[in-house]
């Protein structure tokens, strides 16, 4: 066996005896000390669906990877559902627990010298966090993807948790009875997985599977079926084989490789959260990454599945239409991946995808055949303009009015902003502005769900436009505009709005526009005060002290 695959145990010989004796009292034995050490990094909660199935997958992983010949150890991260904590104080917390994640897994593997990870992920952060430590750590590691949920099915269609956000504008706008709302919400998250539809955990799942760091197939599949469990074993095997042959992740996240993955999400329509993270993990793994690269490859890239939040289908039905890998061979076959890009099976890309077919079958409905998209370009575009000077990321497909212009409607918060919208208080031709909901302002970059589902439901989706500083949840869609930088915390052009302003959202010139003169601008600056930090103590004011702007990630250690 050669010396990269013993553990550290092995390498320091009798100086390391104390630790010899603490990892027999957890089953070492005496021919364990020549393995390689493995961790399991468990996201597994009982507080959000995302999650509550990943304890069986790391317990698979646990029996592959010793059956590989390595030696397992299991511990544990958190997550923060971002489904429930929506539209609370709570949700402040979720961007920051990306980067917990992502130091809470560096600090176990790196404070225990571990010689891999495997990392198990369901909720929207469990992803980007899990890719952030294992581009810092630079051991051999692989991603599994806990799984996507199940539709739910009311009334011949079928539901995911948006449905439930969005019965809630429906029944405030007078539409539906309270009974149906209730039965949405009954019905919509049936069990185990992620959000179903290509928000933002089936968008980084699928990433990550672009990007070399799953296995094929595994980021569309359902976390309730045995070919989950299946697959977490046989990624078991790869990364013990990855620890052999010292492969490591930065030799896979290569500026290739997150091309590739910019090029799979523009392709299946997935969320803005993407850009927010993909920019985290690039600058994590030392890779040249910026917002205009997705501009770039969202020019060259057409939508090719119809999916929710937008379109018809769900995850799973994308899985049975031929899942990542049918929509990556397409775009292989059309020179928009690139096909030389290593992966964690030690196979290229195009190694991969020999044997899949380069059109998709024409008895599903979920993936477009190449000359026939759903758009004849990607659906993430980057605006600016004078209220967005280093940039903002929307979703511009879709919308039946890619151009508003109107009054802005100005709001200091979130709920402010909802509460205005359920009370009936916004009107076609508004353009809604939330501000200080920034990385720094928020703090923690608040997801709007809450309040677009709302605008959907009230049947405004087509002509009220909203930006923000905050962000958008993977499953809101609309004349939004999210990302807004610099935020209004530190005093970028949003914190300038004033209410009846007129604002331009021109979705095809990708321009954010405040109609406000220079001059009147500059006025308003001088006479503008930061407000002072809504928490002095505890993890949210650590992170609004540490957090760069969205334009780059929103790192938190970006300057250290």
């Amino acid at each position: 066996m050669p010396d990269n695959f013993k553990s550290h145990v092995v390498t320091q010989g009798v100086q390391r005896s104390p630790n010899r004796a603490m990892l027999r009292a957890v089953g070492f034995g005496d021919n364990d000390f020549l393995k390689a050490i493995v961790g399991i990094a468990n996201s597994y909660s009982t507080i959000t669906p995302c999650n509550m199935g990943i304890n069986q997958l790391a317990q698979r992983a646990e029996a592959g990877i010793r059956a590989a010949g390595a030696m397992p150890q299991i511990f544990g991260t958190i997550t923060i559902s971002d489904g429930i904590s929506m539209g609370t104080e709570g949700m402040k917390y979720s961007l920051v627990s990306r980067e917990v994640i992502a130091d809470s897994i560096e600090t176990v593997c790196t404070g225990q010298s571990m010689d891999g990870v495997l990392a198990i992920g369901g909720c929207d952060k469990n992803m980007p966090g899990a890719m952030i430590a294992i581009a810092r750590m630079n051991i051999p590691a692989i991603f599994v993807y806990g799984g996507t949920i199940k539709p739910g099915h009311h009334n011949g269609r079928d539901l995911t948790v948006v449905s439930a956000f969005e019965a809630v504008g429906e029944y405030s706008a007078g539409k539906i009875p309270y009974e149906e709302l209730l039965e949405v919400e009954r019905k919509a998250c049936p069990g185990a997985g992620s959000c179903g539809g290509m928000y933002t955990a089936n968008t980084m799942s699928s990433a990550f599977e672009a990007m070399g760091m799953s296995l094929p197939y595994s980021s569309t599949m359902a976390a309730e079926d045995a070919e989950k469990a299946d697959s977490t074993e046989k990624s078991a095997f790869v990364l013990v084989e990855a620890i052999r042959n010292q492969l490591l992740p930065r030799q896979i996240l290569t500026r290739k490789a997150f091309e590739n993955a910019i090029s799979v999400i523009m392709a299946v329509g997935g969320s803005t959260n993407a850009v927010l993270h993909l920019l985290a993990i690039a600058h994590t793994a030392g890779v040249e990454l910026t917002l205009d690269d997705f501009e770039t490859i969202r020019a060259r890239v057409p939508v090719l599945c119809d999916l929710k939040p937008s379109g018809q289908f769900v995850a799973t039905d994308l899985h049975r239409a031929g899942g990542i890998p049918q929509v990556m061979k397409m775009l292989l076959v059309h020179d928009l991946l690139h096909g030389d890009a290593l992966t964690i099976t030690g196979k290229t890309v195009a190694e991969v995808l020999a044997d899949v077919p380069a059109e998709p079958r024409r008895d599903q409905f979920v993936i477009h055949p190449w000359d026939k998209p759903i758009y004849q370009q990607g659906h993430l575009a980057v605006l600016r303009g004078n209220l967005a000077a280093e940039g903002a990321v929307a979703k511009i497909t879709g919308v039946k009015k890619p151009v508003i212009t109107g009054p802005a409607r100005v709001f200091e918060s979130e709920e402010a902003c909802l509460e205005a919208i359920l009370a009936g208080k916004i009107v076609a031709g508004d353009v809604i502005v939330i501000r200080y909901e920034g990385p720094k302002g928020g703090p923690g970059m608040r997801e709007m769900l809450a309040p677009t589902s709302a605008i959907i439901g009230a049947g405004l989706g087509d002509s009220v436009g909203l930006i923000t500083d905050g962000r958008f949840s993977g499953g809101t869609y609309g004349m939004v505009v999210g990302h807004v930088a610099p935020e209004a915390a530190v005093g970028g052009a949003i914190a300038l709005v004033q209410e009846g302003d007129t604002i331009t959202i021109d979705a095809p010139q990708r321009l954010l526009q405040l109609h406000v003169s220079d001059a009147e601008l500059a006025l308003r600056r001088q006479n503008w005060q930061p407000p002072s930090p809504r928490y002095t103590k505890g993890v949210l004011a650590k992170y609004a002290k540490l957090v760069s702007s969205s334009s780059v990630g929103a790192v938190t250690d970006l300057e250290l």
